[in-house]
């Protein structure tokens, strides 16, 4: 229960900050990083100050679970890159 309140605590704050630097900056720092099919140019504001809040509330609050969480995303893309890459050979040009 504890777990719970911290991580209601921290989506709470995490997004009440971003809401309010949405138009100082966040939209454009989230430009810079996303590619060019997911930049918001300052749209769907609401969407990603969940998205943020959610994901910072539990990289607080689980640390751990989010690194394992990225490196077994990373694996699997990496995999999923060989394998395109080896299709991509096998296929006449």
């Amino acid at each position: 229960m504890t777990i719970l309140i911290i991580w209601l605590i921290a989506f709470c704050l995490i997004a009440f900050f971003v809401h309010q630097g949405w138009n100082n900056g966040v939209s454009q720092k989230l430009d810079k990083i996303l590619p060019g099919f997911l930049k918001s140019h300052g749209d769907n504001r609401y969407l990603w100050v969940i998205a943020l809040a959610v994901l910072g509330a539990t990289a607080l609050v689980n640390p751990v679970d989010m690194l394992l969480v990225v490196l077994l995303l990373a694996v699997i893309g990496l995999m999923v890159m060989a394998l395109v890459n080896w299709v991509g050979n096998k296929t006449p040009h």
